[in-house]
Order: structure tokens, then C-alpha cells, then sequence
């Protein structure tokens, strides 16, 4: 597996940004933000470092071992989390949700940036707090590319893990714990014989025909 790159500009302050669970039926997304140094830090650690990758190749105890490195390494991190409520009030339009949550997630950051690196094929152009647009750069599958936008998709990711669990703990037997909030079939199995949950996104898929309907789970 090719290594990932540790920078676009080594005299660039970039930031990388990634999200993780956009395409649920229910529960939260997050999105990452996360600003690395130019290199590992301490030869020691290198291993963790080389690490670093798409959080969806990575296991989940592994996941949470790299979040915690990356929040002790970084310059500056930031996570925003967008609940199912905020993406049922913009309907279908998940894309605007994620869109916005990318410039919230860069307005928690406390580092000025010069350069956004960003997972995927879209973004709207961002305004420093000074009224200058940043420059961006948006790379397909950029998780497998860039070790910033890796380490803000293992941010986003164990955030959503830890969200899952809670509020599977509520709902057990949507198994959002395994499905981590997919329409899987046995989550779909429990959502005709239950209904849905508070936590599912009413303006998704099947969750739509029962919107108006009473959760005979509750």
C-alpha cells in the first residue's frame, strides 16, 4: 500500500476535513478537521504515524488508538456533529448539511489556515475571518491520499462510533452497533415490524412512510 502524503505545500498551514456517515438512515454525521505537522513528531512513534489512513480500513479498536495519537500530535483539530433533526429540517438535501458543516467544523479551528484539503468532489468556497477566500483543494478519495484528510476521517469516524453506541443502548434492536445506523436488512426488518426511532432521518428512504406514524417501539 503506497504511503500516504504528509503535505500538499510544506509551507502551507493546511488543514484536511472528512465526514463520516452521511449516507445513514438514522443518527448523527460528523465531520473532521484536523491540521498535522509536516512530519511525524517523534521517531518513536512512526509506526502509529504510518498509521494514519482511511478510517474505513482500519478496525475499530485501531480507529480509536489512532484518534487519541492524532489529538495529542496535532496543531489543530476541530469535530462538528450534524443530528438527524438538522438534516430532516433542509429535507433531501444532504449535500447542503454536509456542505455547511464543512464551514462550521473550519470555524471552531483557532489556527489561521492556508490551504483546505478535502475528501470528495465538492465544497463551497471559505472565507477567512478576515474576509479572504482560503484556497482549496477537493481529491477523490483523498482519505487514501493525504495523511491530514485520514487523520480528520478517524476523528469523524470514532465520533461516530461512540454515537452509535449510545443510542443503540436506547434502540437495541435496530443494531445500530453493527449496522453503525446503515439500512442493513435486519435494520430494515426492525423498522416495519417497529416503526422508527427519534433518531431516524424521517426524509430518508423508507423512514419517510413513517413519519406520521406512531413508534409502537417507544
Amino acid at each position: 500500500m503506497a504511503d500516504l502524503k504528509n503535505y500538499l505545500d510544506i509551507d502551507d498551514i493546511e488543514v484536511g476535513i472528512d465526514e463520516a456517515g452521511l449516507g445513514c438512515v438514522a443518527g448523527s454525521f460528523f465531520v473532521g478537521a484536523v491540521i498535522l505537522p509536516k512530519k511525524c513528531p517523534e521517531e518513536k512513534h512512526l509506526k502509529l504515524w504510518n498509521s494514519i489512513r482511511d478510517s474505513k480500513k482500519i478496525s475499530q479498536k485501531k480507529r480509536y488508538l489512532l484518534a487519541d495519537y492524532i489529538k495529542d500530535i496535532v496543531l489543530d483539530y476541530a469535530i462538528v456533529e450534524v443530528s438527524n433533526e438538522q438534516i430532516d429540517t433542509e429535507g433531501t438535501n444532504i449535500l447542503k448539511e454536509r456542505l455547511k458543516a464543512y464551514h462550521d467544523v473550519l470555524d471552531k479551528l483557532n489556527i489561521p489556515i492556508d490551504n483546505i484539503l478535502v475528501d470528495g468532489n465538492k465544497f463551497k468556497p471559505y472565507l477567512s475571518k478576515d474576509g479572504d477566500f482560503i484556497p482549496h483543494i477537493c481529491i477523490e478519495k483523498g482519505d487514501n491520499k493525504f495523511r491530514a484528510i485520514a487523520a480528520a476521517s478517524i476523528l469523524a469516524k470514532t465520533s461516530k462510533d461512540e454515537h452509535d453506541i449510545k443510542i443503540h443502548n436506547e434502540y437495541p434492536v435496530y443494531n445500530w452497533d453493527s449496522n453503525s445506523c446503515y439500512l442493513t436488512s435486519k435494520h430494515k426488518e426492525a423498522i416495519m415490524e417497529y416503526g422508527i426511532t427519534p433518531y431516524h432521518r424521517k426524509t430518508f428512504g423508507i423512514c419517510k412512510q413513517w413519519k406520521e406514524l406512531p413508534q409502537n417501539y417507544l
